[in-house]
């Protein structure tokens, strides 16, 4: 079968910390492949009207994307290759993070918070000043690398074009390696000619509707349009992971979501429901045999560049069910949980709505 080639270049806007099987920062294809899998379901999702059918789902991603699993596994069909495969070239922490900023929770104990080692707990080491947690362990912000896609196209133009989505949405959305869901591994994806990716339009589903599946598959919207919140812009993304890390840090102690009961609590509290575990106020019903139940935040942030250079903090939406098997979710909770953060995101000075 002939098959369909693009070409772009990857150009990380933040640090990002992608382990190879040393735990060492290092340019790889896999991680890529993994996100472009996850985008194209949303793809494949809004394209089938936002179908429920998983079977559907899996069989459609199966044969572009193969599969490991029963008799009839499969090779993906989907090719990725790197320009290089080098290291990251990002060494040190050291002078990174000027200051500190003010945690509710922690401040009382006399403890400053490093607010990029906040939103890159792991990776990052606060204690004693935030450093990396070994050496060559991220990707430098700047770094970039061509990647080289070739697919399939079965279906002719309809089947590029879908993957074709799933590009752009990796290009708006997209965030690799650890601590992504934070802003950590933000990326453009360029063409040949240096222009980004564009979205003409978003899988967008009214956020509520969402809850009726445990797994995210559109951007949540709700009466004032798609629940994207952009930050304004900033020089480096030094200080603007600084200024995500004060609005998360706002959002999760706000008054509505402080803790009333210690450690193992017995009933989820409002702020379990936004991720799990939580440092010293975990839930435990929800252990999963000695280890905590992981509940992911559906709130992600994203860095994206602006025409001139200039960078900009996103936090979107995907709303989704925690899985009921585990977490047995209170669905009206959760609905006033979420009405809540997206309250405070409007409510904030240094955001506005985004329309994609």
């Amino acid at each position: 079968m002939k098959m369909t080639k693009r070409k772009y270049q990857v150009r990380f806007l933040t640090p990002g910390f992608l382990g190879n099987a040393r735990q060492d920062g290092q340019w790889r294809t896999p991680p890529f492949k993994a996100l472009l899998r996850q985008w194209w379901r949303v793809a494949w999702v809004e394209q089938n009207d936002f179908s429920n059918d998983v079977r559907a789902l899996h069989d459609a991603e199966d044969k572009l994307f193969g599969s490991a699993a029963g008799e009839s596994g499969c090779r993906s069909r989907v090719r990725l290759r790197l320009g290089h495969w080098d290291l990251g070239k990002l060494k040190s922490w050291d002078g990174l993070e000027q200051r500190t900023v003010r945690h509710p929770e922690v401040q009382r104990t006399g403890y400053k918070v490093g607010p990029h080692a906040y939103l890159g707990f792991g990776p990052l080491d606060g204690r004693g000043g935030t450093k990396l947690g070994k050496p060559n362990a991220a990707i430098q912000g700047g770094e970039s690398a061509d990647l080289r896609l070739a697919f399939p196209s079965p279906n002719g133009d309809a089947g590029a074009a879908l993957l074709d989505r799933a590009l752009a949405l990796m290009h708006g959305f997209g965030t690799l390696g650890g601590r992504s869901r934070n802003g950590w591994g933000s990326f453009a994806l360029l063409t040949t000619d240096g222009s980004a990716l564009t979205l003409h339009q978003l899988p967008q589903r009214d956020w509520q509707a969402c809850l009726d599946r445990d797994w995210p598959h559109a951007i949540g919207s709700d009466g004032q349009g798609a629940l994207i919140w952009q930050t304004g812009a900033s020089d480096d993304w030094k200080s603007l992971m600084r200024q995500l890390a004060e609005i998360k840090i706002g959002l999760r102690t706000q008054k509505a979501f402080e803790f009333h009961s210690g450690n193992n609590t017995s009933h989820p509290e409002a702020r379990h429901w936004l991720s799990h575990p939580v440092t010293e106020h975990n839930v435990r019903p929800w252990k999963q045999g000695r280890k905590q139940g992981r509940l992911p935040n559906s709130l992600r942030f994203k860095v994206r560049a602006d025409d001139d250079g200039r960078l900009r903090g996103v936090i979107f939406h995907v709303p989704c069910l925690p899985p009921p098997q585990l977490f047995h979710p209170d669905a009206d909770a959760i609905k006033q949980v979420w009405q809540q953060v997206h309250a405070f995101l409007d409510g904030r000075d240094d955001l506005h709505r985004s329309p994609a």
